[in-house]
């Protein structure tokens, strides 16, 4: 019989002799064995932290050759008890094994069925405890994690400890803890951060409810492959203080589920359980492999209070060993069979959604249109600034419905979830198209198909660089792209059309006859009033082309978009941003400041943003963000949904208030909850007129570069 099954008797065993010990008055101590069971062998377990409510020591062990339990030297009696403490008999081996023992403090008792003695429900913390949470924190920093955004409950006392622990003991190599009221903003926090940083950031939360919470914030860092790790608590697994951590509470039942990592798991890259805090590091360290591993996203971790609380010995990995797994390019055969259909194409076109994740893909995509004469760009995501506005290849962004859709001969589209949504628009039949991906298959949606002559995974930069370097390196290449009438000419009328393009937007930019302005409007005075180093957390939903069209962003990460379609993300979403901005200016050092940001958000996926939360968090660490509300009285996104299916049907002719999409006649007071929830240091403002416009900008601008929250109420008018 192996040691393991040797030393480990049933449960029925322990609580027998538990039981037996109870009634005979005496203390279940440490290291001493069941009848039966030798010292050698005796059964060791981790006694209840906070509980360590049937011993003493951190490490228990069970009965004695007489069927008693005693009590070590530094364990004080029971109040009932009547004499000096009894001596452990411990053997070497259980005191290799086990921490020493600490002294239980008194606490209110708590009643045991059949008249069972109450015992002390709570400990002394050594300074010196290195715990399984520990551990954790010190695995997130080592990986890169500087921030964690929290949600604290009844299943986190250890995690608290750790933090204490961490901020008394490890300045500066311990993460900066930002408490978050509501887990929706937490997680949209960390995916700011990430989506910005390319940096992993951590999320806390309790139990199954507060997994629950993350909601949609869960799904956009999915679809918008932000590497964010969640970690929950479990309800404690054991009732009766067997273990540091046991059920103390009534909670502890109510929130005891089957499985909770099946609430997430179908939005994560990695779901797991910790099961011991011996390889807690390695267990961080394997989900985020996963989370910066393409296709990037969220992970989650759970662990009971037990777990988190076992006391293990201090241990370090090697870091160099933990590196995400890194996509190449494509095989030099598919690179150039890409190349020559650019070279030899009347219109190529390139398409792509989130390509701009990687700053460097912007510069690589203007150099491959450099090298394709009347080579177009055109995005269909809205993820990220893949590609520069004042390119004259730029067609800007379209939600897969463009007329160059249509008549390219040859497409090759780039890290893209919908290059074309074939109810409005699709390539022409003899269409040559190529799919370069981290994900071609898109292995998280159901359904899912382009008509593509290849795809493959791979890393787009590098396939850029490939087939940019065979376009300029090869002679028949060359030849082929080389000057002559109709190449110019396809360049030149590229030209032209760019041009006409941004006159185009120009005019609908320009305020309504009668005073009010539009979406369009609004951003391009911001563009110009905001200094040029701005990013933009955009959320604007029905009105997000108008806003892409007048911001016109030109610098790589400039432009962050929500990448899924849980609404309320940029409320946490330009917190989280600025945070990184304000982070990584200290990391360079030398003065250097974080970025102006900007929020630009619906009416209604304000709400959705949980804005109580969010300016709370704003005022609390000083994260000033100017953020531009699109009041257009209600959610708009739902008629147009409904006008796509029914264009003739009865809703196509009825108003916003009958199809229940109107916020009329009780419109919020957007800036008024902001500044409750920032307990009033908030400028708020509302402006309706174009005359008075570029003044409340102004004032809004001036005290978030003050340090101070802004929230502007801009009444836009429709569709412009």
């Amino acid at each position: 019989m192996s040691l393991l099954l040797r030393t480990t008797p049933p449960r029925a065993t322990i609580h027998r002799a538990v039981h037996a010990a109870r009634r005979k008055g005496s203390w279940w101590a440490d290291n001493n064995t069941l009848p039966g069971h030798r010292g050698g062998t005796g059964c060791s377990y981790p006694a209840a932290p906070g509980t360590q409510a049937r011993g003493v020591s951190n490490t228990t062990s069970l009965g004695s050759s007489a069927g008693l339990i005693n009590a070590p030297d530094d364990a004080p009696r029971h109040a009932q008890s009547n004499g000096t403490p009894r001596n452990g008999n411990s053997s070497s081996r259980a005191s290799k094994l086990s921490p020493q023992p600490r002294q239980l403090t008194t606490t209110s008792a708590i009643s045991r069925p059949n008249n069972t003695r109450s015992l002390s429900t709570a400990t002394t913390t050594s300074p010196k405890m290195y715990t399984t949470s520990f551990a954790f924190f010190e695995a997130l920093w080592d990986a890169g994690v500087t921030h964690c955004f929290v949600n604290l409950g009844s299943d986190h006392p250890s995690i608290i400890e750790a933090m204490v622990k961490g901020a008394r003991e490890k300045k500066g190599q311990f993460p900066r803890i930002i408490t978050c009221p509501n887990e929706m903003v937490a997680m949209s926090m960390a995916d700011g951060y990430a989506r910005l940083t390319n940096k992993p950031q951590a999320v806390i939360v309790h139990v199954d409810v507060g997994t629950q919470g993350l909601g949609a914030a869960m799904h956009n860092s999915s679809s918008g492959r932000a590497p964010v790790l969640v970690f929950a608590g479990l309800s404690p697994f054991t009732l009766e203080g067997e273990l540091r951590g046991s059920r103390t509470e009534y909670i502890h039942w109510i929130q005891d589920v089957p499985d909770q990592k099946q609430i997430v798991a179908q939005y994560c890259r990695y779901a797991a359980e910790l099961k011991t805090g011996t390889n807690v590091k390695q267990m961080v360290n394997r989900a985020l492999q996963f989370a910066r591993s393409a296709p990037q996203g969220p992970v989650y971790l759970c662990g009971a209070r037990e777990v988190m609380e076992m006391d293990i010995e201090p241990y370090e990995i090697r870091q160099e060993m933990w590196k995400p797994v890194e996509l190449g390019g494509l095989p030099m055969s598919a690179a150039r069979d890409v190349a020559a259909a650019l070279a030899g194409a009347e219109a190529p076109l390139v398409i792509t959604g989130y390509a701009g994740r990687n700053h460097a893909v912007p510069g690589a995509l203007v150099e491959l249109a450099e090298t394709v004469k009347g080579l177009r760009v055109l995005d269909t995501g809205g993820s990220d600034m893949c590609f520069p506005a004042d390119h004259p290849a730029w067609l800007g962004l379209r939600f897969g419905n463009e007329e160059a859709i249509r008549n390219a001969d040859v497409i090759l589209v780039v890290d893209c979830d919908v290059p074309w949504i074939q109810t409005q628009c699709k390539p022409r039949a003899d269409a040559k198209v190529f799919h370069v991906d981290v994900d071609p298959l898109k292995q998280m949606m159901p359904v899912f198909y382009i008509d593509a002559v290849a795809r493959y995974r791979a890393d787009t930069l590098t396939v850029l660089e490939q087939v940019t370097g065979l376009l300029k390196a090869d002679e028949g290449l060359k030849a082929q792209l080389a000057g002559d009438e109709e190449r110019d000419a396809r360049r030149t009328a590229l030209e032209v059309a760019h041009k006409r393009k941004l006159e185009l937007i120009a005019a609908r930019c320009e305020p309504l006859d009668d005073g009010a302005f539009g979406t369009g409007h609004l951003c391009a005075r911001l563009r110009e009033l905001c200094p040029d180093d701005t990013l933009w957390a955009i959320e604007a939903v029905t009105n997000t082309v108008f806003v892409h069209d007048a911001l016109q962003p030109t610098m790589p990460g400039s432009w962050i978009n929500c990448g899924g379609g849980g609404l309320g993300w940029s409320g946490g979403g330009a917190l989280g941003i600025k945070l990184a901005t304000e982070y990584e200016a200290q990391l360079a050092g030398g003065g250097a400041k974080g970025k102006f940001v900007v929020q630009i958000v619906g009416d209604g996926t304000f709400l959705f943003s949980v804005p109580g939360s969010v300016y709370w968090i704003a005022r609390r660490y000083d994260i000033p963000v100017l953020t531009i509300v699109l009041n257009n009285k209600g959610w708009n996104a739902p008629r147009r949904s409904l006008e796509l299916v029914h264009p003739d049907g009865l809703g196509s002719k009825a108003t916003n208030e009958e199809i229940n999409i109107s916020f009329a006649p009780v419109l919020p007071d957007y800036g008024g909850i902001a500044k409750a929830a920032a307990g009033g240091d908030v400028f708020i403002a509302k402006v309706d007129k174009a005359a008075d416009l570029d003044e409340v900008l102004r004032r809004g601008i001036e005290a978030v570069q003050s340090g101070q929250s802004a929230v502007l109420d801009c009444k836009v008018a429709m569709n412009c």
